[in-house]
């Protein structure tokens, strides 16, 4: 073993920096192997500058910066890649050349860093030969056979952060405050984000609600006297017997992107329920800015983890967190079972017992 490539693929998050600063140093200090990044995700194989060296001095002072240094691309798929040929757009099957590319690196191993659509991609190149390691990386920790994923705890901090600050002007104001999580189909954000800033209303994909059992609980409230509430509402959140609302459709390349569904609650209990209603949509502010102690850490128990199995010679696994500790399991399985909110774990009964709503009843 010599040489091992890393690249980060998908959505940037909140530890993406140490992941990489932790493999360098482990396959730095440890094995005194070579590390190339690759910029952009997988579209740094196919660019003439997409690959650069990481020694010590690339990974200096990385740790607490959000992003990533090697860049990242949402649509960067080499099986389908979006192109323009005499001006007429076209999906292209770029993996063979790819594949070749790794090859005439000498990548003994390549470490993958992202979440389910850049895991599958990794699970589809290893089929092509490439040893591959995954390391998993979503906001939303809907990855499966890991406890959490790195990026979850920043953007749950932030969106915790979001909500005691609308505690304060929506009780001033007399308002209903809704705040539009990031979730496409796992609600954890908003789930744990609810209970930790006190929500009243928690709404997730996992949980279709009714319109009408939000405004029932914002009424109990008035009646009790408190003329404020909060609503956490997930992205992905739907209607009993609706579809999810996006703002795009998706194609061959990428996925359709949600919201919207905070605007379409904040206008129901505005005519509906005749409460005065304030929707804030959070965005990408969860994705970004300093991870937490808790995402740099195991940002780099992950990548030093990814350095040793290659130097085991144990590939097509991926890195994960198990009951507190850091192990690996066949990266198949990883994306074969997506984690989703446990709609009868001790959550979403917490969240039961102590008054809050999920709207469903």
């Amino acid at each position: 073993m010599r040489r091992l490539g890393i690249l980060t693929g998908g959505g940037d998050a909140p530890g993406l920096n140490a992941v990489i600063r932790s493999a360098v140093k482990t396959a730095k200090h440890e094995f005194k192997w070579d590390i190339l990044g690759i910029k952009n995700g997988f579209d740094g194989f196919i660019d003439k500058k997409g690959i650069i060296p990481l020694d010590l001095n690339a990974v200096r002072g990385i740790l607490p910066r959000g992003g990533t240094i090697l860049g990242t691309a949402n649509r960067g798929n080499p099986f389908a890649r979006n192109i323009t040929i005499d001006g007429v757009e076209k999906v292209v099957d770029y993996s063979e050349e790819t594949v070749a590319n790794i090859k005439q690196l000498d990548l003994d191993a390549l470490i993958v860093v992202g979440g389910d659509g850049t895991l599958h991609i990794a699970d589809e190149l290893s089929e092509l030969g490439v040893r591959v390691i995954g390391i998993p990386k979503t906001i939303d920790n809907d990855i499966g056979e890991t406890d959490y994923t790195f990026g979850f705890d920043t953007a749950l901090n932030v969106a915790m952060e979001a909500i005691d600050r609308l505690h304060t002007t929506a009780e001033s104001h007399h308002r209903v405050m809704v705040l539009e999580v990031m979730g496409r189909d796992a609600g954890f954000i908003a789930l744990h984000a609810g209970l930790a800033g006190g929500a009243d209303v928690i709404l997730i994909p996992e949980i279709p609600f009714k319109y009408d059992s939000i405004c029932k609980k914002i009424n109990q409230r008035i009646q009790r006297g408190t003329h404020f509430s909060i609503v956490s509402a997930a992205e992905g959140a739907y209607p009993k017997g609706s579809s999810k609302t996006y703002t795009t459709e998706g194609d061959t390349v990428t996925y359709a992107r949600l919201g919207g569904i905070g605007d379409k609650i904040g206008k129901y209990l505005n005519e509906k329920c005749g409460v005065e209603t304030r929707v804030l949509v959070l965005g990408h502010l969860q994705r970004g800015g300093s991870p937490t102690a808790f995402d740099r850490g195991l940002g780099t128990r992950f990548g030093s983890h990814a350095v040793r199995l290659a130097a085991n010679n144990v590939f097509n696994r991926m890195v994960a967190l198990k009951n507190g500790q850091v192990t690996d399991v066949p990266l198949k399985d990883a994306i074969t079972s997506p984690k989703r909110v446990e709609i009868n774990g001790d959550a979403v009964k917490t969240a039961r017992s102590i008054g809050i709503s999920l709207g469903d009843n």
